[in-house]
């Protein structure tokens, strides 16, 4: 059984119990020095006389004769008085700590929707409860994202492998098949699962932040992203456009380009049919900011679904494709990673005549 006031652990003394000593302590130094006091100050004057005279006139002889049995009575008083009352005023004082332990308990058991919520004055104790409340509502939502990432994976990893086997016993059953139409789906799925695993892992890498840095320009990443799709956007009769001048950071220029890439990519797959537009804008702010903007048009966004567009594997009712570049909903969701890792902003907007502005601030470097 744990005790709740008594002796804590294998440990030693249990903080109550060293309170209320300490409380003893104290009125009993208190109680000898005021007993010091007096005899130095008081009965030091007194005419020393073993006789006294005619015990009428009291004398330092019967003075401490008659204080000295009082002045220990009165010392032991205080020691026990100390003792229990510095017992049941720790324990009033500690007992707030009390219901943060079984808080800190109860979630290292995995339980992290219990919460402490004490009321009363703002104290040292509320406010460690306040922060400890705080501290287990992030950890429940990162929890409950983890668990929700982990499913999302699972099931998006699944489905290529599904699709490979169904294929493979379709050809083993029918031995007279076109292989070749075979080995090509097979291709096209092993694909798409390669790039979804290469997606987990780099979103993976920017969330550890765990690469090393160097001085990029963002305006010579934007170019490299934009000539790489071009191809892509010229086939979907969509105009792509970079404008701006150098916009100069440090990090990872492998993550960074990662990032360009990805919301280019985004803006140029989620467009109109033909006669979209994409721009691609950098430069360097006052402040010591260096900003990267991605603008396309679109269909309209309902205002509520953009702030759910970085989570992983949301690609939201309005914004789902099935052709190749269907996507796994993780392309905005490494975008954050990436900002995250390098201690800058993302900001994104539905533009009022459709589509979305997306906004990368990162700290500049001279």
């Amino acid at each position: 059984m744990r005790s709740r006031g008594g002796h804590g652990g294998r440990g030693g003394l249990s903080a109550r119990l060293k309170l209320a000593l300490s409380y003893a302590g104290f009125l009993a130094v208190a109680g000898a020095l005021l007993l010091t006091v007096v005899w130095a100050f008081i009965l030091r004057y007194v005419p020393d006389n073993s006789q006294g005279l005619l015990r009428i006139s009291p004398n330092r002889y019967l003075l401490v004769h008659m204080f000295a049995p009082a002045a220990a009575a009165a010392m032991a008083f205080l020691l026990v008085f100390g003792l229990l009352g510095g017992w049941l005023l720790a324990g009033r004082m500690l007992a707030p700590l009390t219901r943060i332990t079984d808080a800190a308990r109860r979630a290292g058991s995995g339980s992290l929707s219990h919460r402490i919520r004490m009321t009363g004055r703002r104290d040292e104790f509320r406010e460690l409860s306040d922060a400890f409340d705080s501290m287990l509502e992030q950890l429940e939502s990162h929890v409950a994202e983890h668990r929700r990432f982990a499913a999302n994976a699972s099931h998006e990893l699944r489905t290529p492998l599904a699709i490979s086997r169904t294929l493979l016993d379709v050809a083993r059953r029918d031995p007279d098949r076109d292989r070749g139409e075979v080995i090509e789906r097979l291709h096209a799925v092993n694909a798409r699962a390669i790039e979804l695993t290469e997606a987990l892992l780099l979103l993976g890498r920017g969330d550890r932040a765990d690469f090393p840095r160097e001085d990029v320009d963002l305006s010579l990443l934007a170019e490299e992203a934009a000539e790489t799709l071009l191809p892509l956007a010229e086939r979907r009769g969509i105009a792509l456009d970079v404008t701006g001048g150098a916009a100069r950071t440090r990090g990872s220029a492998e993550l960074l380009l990662r990032l360009a890439t990805n919301l280019v990519q985004n803006a140029v797959v989620h467009n109109l049919p033909a006669g979209g537009t994409v721009t691609v804008h950098t430069e360097e702010e006052d402040g010591g900011t260096s900003v990267l903007r991605v603008e396309n048009t679109g269909r309209p966004l309902p205002p509520e679904l953009v702030p759910t567009l970085t989570e992983p594997f949301q690609r939201g009712s309005a914004r789902v494709r099935t052709d190749e570049h269907a996507g796994a909903g993780l392309g905005l969701a490494i975008v954050r990673s990436v900002v995250r890792a390098h201690n800058g902003t993302l900001d994104l907007a539905p533009r009022p005549a459709g589509g979305l502005l997306v906004t990368v601030r990162l700290p500049r470097t001279r």
